[in-house]
């Protein structure tokens, strides 16, 4: 990774230097906030900043953003009182480094506000296939476009290309095309000069120029307006671009990587993407196919999002029961290896026994994964014996008792939520909520809610 250090290289901060590219870092350094904002504009690209806490780490931030310059802080100092180690997250840094370093506080906080510690685990066939064709092409220059659903890990491929590649020890620029507004993108790619619109105070170095020797993700392409695909093609076709405002153009030698989790081939159909842009971008497509699709990676991914969260919240290392192992099979993630990495921190956090256990396992709105679901044979003769049995069970009892049998058995599947089982029995939640209050009255045992997102009645 890239890391700015900003302020006097007084003894310790230059320990600090030190341990930091022992870690891997590679190092620059300037004194001032001034200075710093500079040398980004100018194009010295950093993925972390570390700023003396002397310093004046607001203003820094916010005289970045006024350029649209988005790198993280970590602020660092002799001696700091916890206040104005608080004073300085206040001001927007992400961490605090206490001076004198210590050589794996610093190699932690670098591993974890770096989004570059993402390997490629996979162990499923379906994947594998995809990687050993990644790493094919890695070695030329061919622009290369990365397809498949929101979370599969289109960026890690890219990252795993450009580590791959004959750049690998060049820049790995990423600017994602959906989050940036259509009339910011084209300053932020291709760079402006002063005085070309307002706001517009100095010079612009815009990622096109950063990247050059690397590496350039374009995440997200099919969201890029129609007029700047235009530009983007001339780009590529001429390894040239222009700065808004400027009138000399620029020669850039990087290679482009583009993502999308669209079909741009029905996108050039419908109109909204140029189809000579998109043969250019896919001289070679890398579709990743969802996690549903590629069942002996998720158990690979677990154990690696484990062994991550737990050293990151200094906590145990605790392996997967068989149980938790056949609910995340079974689970259909439809928020891919996302949703996967973050259901696994969550597990690392509430897990106090010797294995994650699958009710350690949840989904976002807190409740645990369902069982796996049986084959269709299996389910259709369960689901037979299950309505005999219900259907003799039922001979001699009130409307009431069986009313109530249901309600009771119908909540202790939905773990307690009283939402979902009111939902699933198709009345009202005040209803259920009457019905539960009469059946406590009674002395009947109701289940009570298991999780934050179950109603409690």
């Amino acid at each position: 990774m890239r890391l700015l250090v900003v302020g006097r290289l007084n003894g310790q901060l230059a320990t600090a230097v030190k341990m930091a590219m022992s870690a891997g870092a590679k190092v620059s350094h300037v004194e001032t906030c001034e200075a710093a904002t500079h040398a980004l504009r100018a194009g010295q690209g950093a993925d972390l900043m570390m700023v003396d806490y002397e310093l004046d780490i607001a203003g820094l931030i916010a005289a970045n953003e006024a350029e649209r310059i988005r790198v993280p802080v970590v602020a660092c100092g002799v001696a700091a009182d916890p206040q104005r180690a608080a004073a300085a997250i206040r001001a927007g840094a992400k961490e605090f480094i206490p001076l004198p370093p210590d050589a794996e506080l610093i190699a932690a906080v670098l591993s974890a506000v770096s989004e570059d510690d993402r390997p490629m685990v996979t162990r499923d066939a379906s994947m594998q296939a995809v990687v050993a064709l990644a790493d094919q092409v890695a070695g030329s220059d061919a622009s290369i476009l990365i397809t498949g659903e929101s979370g599969v890990g289109k960026e890690v491929m890219a990252r795993h290309l450009h580590q791959k590649s004959r750049r690998a020890s060049k820049p790995f620029i990423s600017v994602n095309c959906a989050a940036i507004p259509d009339n910011l993108l084209e300053s932020e790619l291709f760079g402006h000069e002063k005085g070309a619109f307002t706001g517009a105070v100095a010079r612009r170095i815009g990622k096109f120029e950063e990247a050059d020797g690397g590496t350039l993700l374009l995440d997200e392409i099919s969201e890029m307006d129609a007029r700047l695909q235009a530009k983007l093609l001339r780009a590529l076709q001429e390894r040239v671009i222009d700065r808004v405002g400027g009138n000399k153009p620029v020669k850039v030698d990087i290679r482009v990587l583009a993502t999308s989790n669209r079909d741009l081939a029905q996108a050039v159909k419908d109109g909204t993407f140029r189809e000579d842009l998109l043969y250019r971008l896919n001289v070679v497509n890398l579709r990743l196919p969802p996690l549903r699709e590629r069942p002996g990676d998720i158990i690979a991914l677990a154990e690696h999002f484990i062994k991550k969260y737990a050293a990151a919240n200094a906590m145990p290392e605790r392996p997967l029961s068989a149980v938790a192992r056949q609910r995340l099979i079974g689970h259909r993630w439809p928020g891919n290896v996302r949703e996967l990495e973050n259901a696994m921190h969550r597990a690392v956090l509430l897990s106090s026994g010797p294995e994650i256990e699958e009710f350690a396992i949840r989904l976002p709105d807190g409740q645990p994964l369902a069982p796996a679901a049986p084959d269709a044979e299996t389910a259709r003769s369960a689901s037979i014996a299950a309505s005999a049995a219900a259907a003799r069970g039922f001979v001699g009892q009130t409307v009431a008792a069986v009313e109530q049998q249901l309600i009771i058995d119908t909540l202790t599947h939905c773990f307690g939520n009283r939402t979902h089982a009111a939902t699933i029995l198709g009345i009202s939640i005040r209803t259920l909520r009457n019905k539960l209050k009469e059946y406590s009255e009674a002395g009947v045992q109701v289940p009570a809610p298991q999780g934050p997102g179950a109603n409690a009645a």
